[in-house]
This record gives structure tokens, sequence and C-alpha cells, in this order.
């Protein structure tokens, strides 16, 4: 189980071992925690946040999945937009729970990810149900350089400002913005930094 946040770690790990059927392994506070210990432990399931730490968990589900074969992965989430979710599940993870999910849902979603099933739980299923078709299937995956200029212009700078804070070209950063509103499936780049913030992609203020 990795999260950052001790409470719902400690929370649910009073509750799993209680359980007959289930051992909880370990339990992991940070990525890089995570990855220095995982190596050495036999895991069958995992339960991952998806913003520990604001790291990349999408990465990381790709390298535990290369680690560990055998490790399936359910995400553990506060969101409940389309694109996350739809984006973890590509990305390899069996399973996406709410964290507000019941305790219920969440036996059940273990049970069903370790027999090899997929699993999501009521809520995730109503978002995927629900799902508009013209919201963007997938987290954009974006570059160091597009994140830098889309937080800069949520910041507020300009092209100009843009290009020389980063010793670019306007015309290149022009490009960037045009790219960026294509990613997001935007009418505009005050609409792509709307969701950027909204999936964590970049933080407000940041530079």
């Amino acid at each position: 189980m990795t999260d950052d946040h001790p409470l719902l770690v400690e929370g649910l790990k009073n509750i799993l071992s209680k359980i007959s059927d289930f051992e909880v392994v370990s339990t992991y506070h940070t990525v890089q925690d995570m990855n220095q210990r995982i190596g050495n432990q036999l895991i069958d399931v995992l339960l991952l946040d998806i913003n520990v730490n604001e790291n990349n968990t999408l990465e990381f589900i790709k390298q535990l999945r290369v680690k560990q074969p055998q490790l399936r992965v359910i995400m553990l989430s506060v969101h409940n937009e389309y694109p996350v979710i739809n984006s973890c599940l590509m990305e390899g993870a069996a399973g996406y729970i709410q964290k507000n999910a019941t305790v219920e849902e969440i036996i059940t979603g273990i049970n069903e990810v370790y027999e090899g099933r997929k699993f999501v739980c009521s809520r995730t299923q109503s978002v995927l149900d629900k799902n508009a078709k013209n919201e963007i299937k997938h987290i954009p995956k974006l570059t160091r350089r597009e994140k830098e200029i889309l937080a800069e212009a949520a910041n507020g700078l300009t092209t100009q400002q843009i290009a020389e804070k980063l010793f670019i070209s306007s015309h290149t950063v022009e490009s960037h913005r045009k790219n960026l509103i294509q990613k997001f499936q935007s009418t505009n780049l005050s609409a792509a930094i709307k969701l950027a913030l909204e999936y964590h992609l970049i933080s407000p203020a940041s530079q």
C-alpha cells in the first residue's frame, strides 16, 4: 500500500490486517521508499495513490509491472475524472477505487484483482458510463518544455515573456502553445491550463 497520508495508510492497514485472507506485507509513504523496498518483497496486490508526492504515478505503474509482472495495481484516488481513470487503466492498473468507497468495495476490489479480474468501484463505474464523447480520453503526456511553458502561462506570462525567461524564441513558444491546445483538445490555452492544474500536471504559481 502506497499513500502519502499516514492516517489513511494506517486505517486501511488495521482493517485489512483483521481479514484472515489478507496479509499486509508492507506500507509505503513515498514512491521512492516503495521503489527501494518493493524489489525484495513478493506482493500480489498493491494499493497505489495516483498523486503520491505529485510524482508521475502512471510511469511508476509501468516500472512496477516490469519489476514484478505478477503484481496487480489498484489505484486508490480522490480523482473521479474520466481522463485520469482511463489513463490509469490504459497504463496497466488492474483496478480503480475512489478513496471514499466503502470498506466492502475495497475488499471486493482486492479479491477481484487478485483473481485476475479488473475492478472499479461503483462511483468510478458511473463516471465511465457517463463519459462525454467530447471529453479527452486520457491525461496528455507532456514534455518537460511543455510543462515549463504551461506553468509560465498559468502564472500570467505572455508569449514574449515566456520566451525571454526560458531563452527560446517566441515562435517556439507559440508552437508549443498550439501543441498543448491540441493535446488537451481545448479551444484555447486557458482551458488547457485549467485541465493541467486539475490533473496536477503543473502547480499553481510554481515558477
